[in-house]
């Protein structure tokens, strides 16, 4: 079916989406309907990728999968150096330093993290692994043999992912740093070496009273970011 041509209320309604949608750093522990989960997945199966190769894989845990990933996940993190599919950014410098340091900045004040506090700073890190107490995680992988378009493509799936839960009223977040260990998802799900984990989100429902979810990061300009020709 084709479907009509956009309007102007399109466009508001994408814009809302994405300027609503944050990060959530804690989550209620109420599953999402399976319903509402296929919705987010069906939508976010639209997603546009090089020669509609479609590289991304996903695996979505549910109820005791979860609680038994984010167990062991936490137990080998203790005992384990970071090993990524996917290498990670060999330094932040200049302006993207600054807007990594502005984030972590924003972070520790709402929890209440002093600066210079590098415990405390590093136990709030840790709530990564333990997927921020969400029900649910999302693994994205990409095949090996597309390399880094294949990574492109899934970048957008998750992009897409996210606004999709952002509709149905599902709060999530992405995680690099669960493809930090990328070894144990390999073992844990039993995932071909033709397979890169590309990251991970954890989803559900938020939890407005958690001190985490009480900032929001800022957005560069258009003329710090676009050149016109």
């Amino acid at each position: 079916m084709i479907s009509k041509g956009p309007t102007s209320d399109d466009a508001e309604v994408l814009e809302r989406l994405l300027r609503d949608r944050h990060s959530c750093r804690g989550f209620l522990p109420d599953p999402v309907e399976d319903a509402v989960i296929e919705r987010i997945l069906l939508i976010s199966q639209r997603t546009p990728s090089w020669c509609n190769a479609q590289p991304w894989r996903v695996i979505v845990t549910r109820g005791e999968e979860t609680e038994r990933f984010r167990h062991a996940l936490v137990d080998y993190v203790r005992h384990n150096p970071p090993a990524p599919d996917i290498p990670y950014p060999s330094e932040y410098r200049g302006v993207y330093l600054d807007r990594r340091r502005e984030c972590a900045f924003q972070l520790f004040a709402a929890v209440g993290v002093a600066r210079g506090d590098r415990e405390a700073s590093a136990s709030q890190s840790f709530e990564n692994y333990r997927l921020f107490g969400a029900p649910h995680l999302a693994i994205i992988t990409s095949d090996v043999g597309l390399g880094a378009y294949g990574a492109v493509d899934c970048g957008a799936y998750v992009n897409n992912f996210l606004v999709a839960c952002q509709s149905l009223g599902v709060a999530s977040i992405p995680q690099a740093a669960l493809a930090a260990h990328s070894q144990f998802i390999h073992a844990h799900f039993g995932l071909g070496e033709d397979r890169r984990v590309v990251c991970g989100i954890s989803f559900g429902y938020e939890d407005r009273a958690h001190r985490a979810n009480g900032f929001r990061t800022t957005r560069a300009s258009l003329d710090e970011v676009v050149t016109w020709k």
